[in-house]
């Protein structure tokens, strides 16, 4: 058996079951996996994007297969925040882990107006915001790219809620410690990176690019090695806990973030390969931990400079 290792992770003034959560947009709201997958090994569900408003979503196709990754441009579908509360949250509040809201605007306001809305719903265990939506008030750059702008929401944001408050950074940027570190200056109680990377298909029969938006964000085991240098980063400049992701199919992979120094991570596109991946990782993470004797699982953060 092993010694008992202690996988939980404290965030806020909350605590995660364990370490293993299934990224925003790639597990729906959580009914879509429940015959597949014993949802107790999971720590925390990050749901779709929460808007102010019903999306539609991106036209098609929105979705495509590159080498070791996928290209999509879904456009932040979503049922929006009154009918997440009415017709999702009924669902999501029996289940045995952790629902985190995954909040997403294209104005400072439409982000507020979410939170106060969804602080109605108490058995929310969090919020992650998305930082990567284009902020229609100054010119369409996403939120994520000027750490004023990130330090400004988070701070707002922050007054609306005692809940955690995690705030998931884009990789599009120059340094993304700046970023980090303006989010926990801001109030944050998390970061969680990598969101995707920016990419491109092009059909070269047809000479169009193949997404209807013509751009799209990369994930996959693409993107992992990227995803694991930047949690080493990040980790370094702030004091707050860092949720890695990006690229995670197995427990090595998951590993590698936490030496990196992730307290916690996200599974994202492996969930489409493969339902038991959240299950498997669990799993090896606590054997890894019991076969070097590791008690508490955020101990790996410690074990590489």
């Amino acid at each position: 058996m092993g010694i008992n290792v202690d996988l939980s992770v404290k965030i806020g003034s909350k605590t995660l079951p364990n370490p293993v959560g299934v990224a925003s947009g790639t597990f729906g709201y959580g009914s879509e996996y429940e015959e597949l997958l014993d949802l107790s090994c999971v720590g925390a569900i990050f749901t779709k994007a929460v808007t102010l408003a019903p999306r539609g979503g991106n036209d098609i196709p929105r979705i495509i297969e590159t080498p070791s990754g996928i290209l999509n441009s879904i456009g932040l579908a979503n049922v929006g925040v009154d009918k997440f509360i009415s017709e999702k949250m009924p669902y999501l509040k029996k289940l045995p882990c952790a629902i985190v809201a995954n909040v997403a605007g294209s104005t400072e306001d439409e982000y507020l107006q979410v939170v106060k809305k969804l602080e109605a719903a108490e058995d929310l265990w969090g919020y992650e915001i998305n930082v990567s939506c284009p902020n229609v008030k100054e010119g369409g750059l996403a939120f994520g790219t000027d750490p004023e702008q990130v330090k400004r929401l988070t701070s707002t944001l922050r007054k609306l809620t005692a809940k955690p408050l995690i705030v998931k950074l884009t990789p599009n940027v120059t340094d993304i410690t700046v970023i980090a570190r303006a989010a926990q200056e801001g109030g944050a109680d998390a970061v969680s990176l990598i969101n995707t990377l920016v990419g491109m298909v092009i059909n070269v029969k047809d000479k169009k690019p193949v997404l209807a938006a013509k751009t799209g964000g990369l994930s996959g085991p693409a993107v992992r090695p990227v995803g694991v240098a930047l949690t080493y980063r990040v980790s370094r400049a702030v004091s707050i806990p860092v949720i890695g992701m990006g690229g995670i199919t197995n427990a090595d992979d998951a590993l590698q973030y936490m030496l990196a120094g992730a307290s916690s991570i996200q599974i994202g596109t492996a969930n489409f390969i493969d339902p038991l991946v959240p299950h498997k990782v669990l799993y090896g993470i606590r054997e890894y931990c019991q076969k070097s004797d590791i008690g508490n699982a955020g101990e790996l953060r410690s074990l590489i400079n």
